[in-house]
């Protein structure tokens, strides 16, 4: 499904592009201040559900996730 892509979404996009290495959810949201972590973790699944990132649960299952772009980090 082709959604539109707000200010929050493109902000997200836009870090992880520039990112090195795949990022927690918390480092995401200390790029992006001015959102709530409900608003960037919303935006994360949807963006995860239309396949344009990838995330992956990590820790002791305390809700830790990192996520990277789709094909950037995936093996050749």
């Amino acid at each position: 499904m082709i959604r539109k892509k707000d200010k929050i979404t493109l902000q997200i996009l836009d870090t992880l592009v520039e990112a090195h290495e795949p990022l927690e959810t918390r480092e995401i949201e200390r790029i992006l201040t001015q959102a709530t972590r409900i608003k960037i973790l919303y935006r994360l699944n949807l963006l995860r559900g239309d396949a344009e990132i990838k995330g992956k649960p990590v820790g002791s299952g305390k809700g830790a996730w990192i996520w990277w772009m789709s094909g950037v980090f995936d093996k050749k």
